[in-house]
């Protein structure tokens, strides 16, 4: 009754720990995958899961095609550096094998609370907990936006929250954040540009970045999350700058 899908990426690190998690709830498993040349098509096919290849459409896109290809009566959505823990298996567990009822308004999707990991730390504070994000949801009731960056899940029909969380361990090394943030910079200055924010901007460039610093560090308790917090709330306002000095760059380039 539950399709689990993900898109991957060069996963080999952490496919495997995320496919195991799901191994109990996932009647198939649909892994859409867009040019690896590591381990991770090797990883996906030895758990049975469906190996798609295919270029890369944007993250909105790409999720939306792995999506397409489930056939259960639920789709759990999941990155590849994400893992399902077991307080939230069991809950899910319990959803998609509840009867929905005639005469009923079923809960057509389910918000899931993440637990955010920054150099192996859990990020409790900054507004990185609970970050709900939606996940399971009623198949042909939910797709993504088809943005580039930071897409977002919609469904139609009522929504309701989950209490167990997601394992999400993106980021264990400065390195690999520095360069997702590089790119995530360089795909949301696309973004600004079509939106008409093309001007170099010192409140965009700066004044925005230090503000974004000053409220999640200082006003949404930031700090309370040690080094590790200052670290990441450092370089995040780095990237909100790098996205509108890229945006401005590009606009340069093409003579706007």
């Amino acid at each position: 009754m539950l399709s689990v899908a993900i898109i991957t990426l060069n996963e080999e690190r952490n496919l495997e720990r995320t496919l195991m998690s799901v191994r109990a709830l996932a009647g198939e498993t649909v892994v859409v995958d867009c040019g690896s040349t590591d381990g991770t098509l090797e990883i996906a096919r030895r758990s049975g899961a469906k190996v798609f290849e295919e270029p890369w459409k944007g993250y909105g896109a790409q999720k939306n095609s792995a999506i397409a290809k489930c056939t259960g009566q639920w789709v759990l959505s999941l990155d590849a550096d994400e893992v399902v823990e077991p307080e939230l298996a069991t809950e899910i567990q319990s959803v998609v094998g509840a009867p929905s009822g005639e005469g009923k308004d079923p809960l057509n999707g389910y918000f899931i609370p993440r637990k955010n990991f920054f150099l192996g730390r859990w990020m409790k504070q900054g507004g990185f907990w609970p970050d709900p994000k939606i996940r399971l949801f009623r198949r042909g009731t939910g797709q993504f936006e088809e943005r580039q960056v930071h897409e977002t899940m919609r469904v139609s029909g009522r929504i309701g929250i989950l209490r167990g969380a997601l394992l999400h361990d993106t980021y264990p090394t400065l390195e690999g954040y520095l360069a997702q943030m590089n790119r995530y910079s360089s795909l949301g200055a696309q973004m600004a540009v079509a939106n008409g924010q093309r001007a170099f901007n010192p409140l965009n460039i700066v004044v925005r970045p230090g503000l974004t610093f000053f409220y999640n560090y200082f006003i949404r308790l930031g700090f309370l999350d040690g080094k590790e917090g200052l670290l990441l709330h450092l370089y995040h306002a780095s990237y909100v700058s790098w996205k509108y000095a890229k945006a401005w760059e590009t606009s340069r380039a093409r003579g706007k």
